[in-house]
């Protein structure tokens, strides 16, 4: 297994230099092609008006959008020179969502940026909460304060799910890659600690069956501490570069709501995070 195909999706409207250059050195390591993506619609404002003049407001809306994304393709374009075998561009006027949804089948993993302090128009952004729910392709979330993958370490966080066991198929190659793998799973009130290592075990077996050797870290939840602290002290204590996680819905509304730890996953801004879905 390896990424063949990388997709950074862009923002209109925030910093795209850190999805970037991750992106680009991501089809670098992997001698992948690389598809830069981004789409918007016009938002009305809310003194909207009708008639000749509307129609006036929207084409200097899509024109300013299509001015932007021409920005864009020429940022990426610079960004993935000489990273990529294959570049390709895409764009259009459209819900961005549903673009870049519709465009993942294209791709072997998609790139996004994570939280950031730049007022977003809904209209002109596809967040990773868009993303990680609906692609069907792992995500590689990467803050604004990240600008290299770094691959000297990854950690695993380990949960018996199926999007956790997705999650960490879908990160081999990166782990292959990796100098140190850590799996850690923080056993939960009420859990069994030799259960937590014993499931542990298991995926340091599996994973040594594929090429890729990682040590373990099983750690009771600390009552003074939530668990996505916790697993952020573990990502230090290792000094991770990439965590690995599983992304979880809260059953009815995943939808709409994803759990605390992805949340808190897709906002935190000290290194990159795989996710699946």
């Amino acid at each position: 297994m390896t990424y063949a195909t990388v997709m950074v999706s862009l923002a209109i409207d925030q910093p795209n230099e850190a999805r970037l250059a991750v992106a680009g050195q991501l089809a670098e390591r992997f001698d992948a092609g690389l598809i830069g993506i981004a789409a918007a619609v016009f938002s009305p404002p809310l003194y909207y008006t009708t008639g000749e003049q509307a129609q006036i407001l929207i084409d200097q809306g899509e024109a300013s959008i299509k001015r932007r994304m021409s920005e864009l393709e020429a940022q990426f374009r610079e960004a993935a020179k000489n990273r990529a075998k294959q570049i390709e561009w895409r764009c259009a006027i459209d819900f961005p969502a549903r673009y870049v949804l519709q465009a993942a089948r294209s791709a072997d993993i998609i790139v996004s940026g994570g939280h950031s302090d730049a007022f977003s128009d809904p209209f002109a952004l596809v967040t990773p909460k868009d993303l990680v729910m609906e692609a069907g392709r792992p995500l590689l979330v990467v803050p604004d304060s990240v600008d290299w993958l770094d691959l000297r370490s990854m950690l695993v966080a380990w949960k018996d799910t199926p999007e956790a066991r997705r999650a960490i198929v879908a990160s081999l190659p990166m782990l292959r890659k990796a100098k140190d793998v850590t799996v850690a799973e923080i056993v939960e009130a009420g859990g069994s600690q030799p259960a937590a290592v014993a499931r542990v075990r298991d995926v340091l077996t599996w994973l040594s069956r594929h090429g890729v050797s990682a040590s373990e870290l099983v750690a009771e939840q600390n009552q003074d501490q939530d668990a996505p602290v916790q697993l952020d002290a573990m990502a230090a204590d290792v000094g991770a570069g990439v965590v690995v996680a599983g992304a979880y819905g809260h059953s009815r509304f995943r939808e709409l709501i994803l759990g605390g730890m992805t949340q808190h996953l897709i906002t935190q801004t000290a290194r990159c995070v795989l996710l699946s879905h």
